[in-house]
């Protein structure tokens, strides 16, 4: 890491030392491919037709993939199939991008720096599929005790539901826990659970 990733990785070190378990999300928080994403969804989006913005996807990170497909329907006035969308938009993320995945280096050292010192679970909005090999690309696989992810909750962020399920899984309290993120959707649903959070895009 260069210095200013060190002085952010000593910053998430004692943000987080009162608490006992640490929740990530992936995309933009661990692994380096919000680029990637926004890419794969205009490609999408381009087969049915959509000449989309990608700043939807900033916007709306964290949602399940069904979720931001629903609201480009629901923005573009077209009449999309959301699960159909949603397996095209992660097949070609898969495909094309998945593999060129890089982490962010302050992020993955705070969580492998808290192997076994803290209770350390996943939640993200994406499915569990493409982040297993997202998180096997950047080699945190094996390294936390509980995934929480798209469909596992009714609710998906920015319900405080996923989180709630990690922290019950994990077997703590919502107070407990510390949560990771990089966009406004995780934040609120950290916020609902009763939660610590932090923005590494904004440290």
């Amino acid at each position: 890491m260069n210095a200013e990733s060190q002085k952010k990785f000593e910053l998430l070190q004692e943000k987080s030392k009162h608490f006992s378990a640490l929740l990530y999300d992936v995309d933009g928080t661990l692994a380096d491919n919000m680029p990637a994403h926004k890419a794969a969804y205009v490609a999408a989006a381009a087969e049915y037709g959509i000449d989309l913005d990608d700043n939807i996807v900033e916007e709306l990170a964290g949602w399940p993939t069904v979720d931001v497909a629903a609201e480009i329907s629901r923005r573009y006035h077209k009449n999309i199939d959301t699960l159909a969308f949603a397996k095209l938009k992660s097949n070609i993320f898969i495909e094309q991008f998945i593999h060129q995945t890089k982490p962010v280096d302050f992020v993955l050292h705070h969580l492998l720096e808290n192997v076994g010192k803290k209770k350390i679970g996943i939640v993200s909005g994406g499915s569990r599929s493409t982040l297993s090999i997202t998180l096997d690309v950047i080699d945190v696989m094996g390294k936390f005790e509980t995934l929480v992810c798209a469909g596992d909750t009714p609710q998906g962020k920015p319900s405080p539901q996923p989180f709630l399920l990690a922290a019950e899984q994990l077997q703590v309290s919502p107070a407990d826990c510390l949560v990771f993120e990089d966009g406004d959707p995780g934040v609120q649903g950290a916020i609902a659970a009763g939660m610590g959070w932090v923005r590494v895009d904004k440290i």
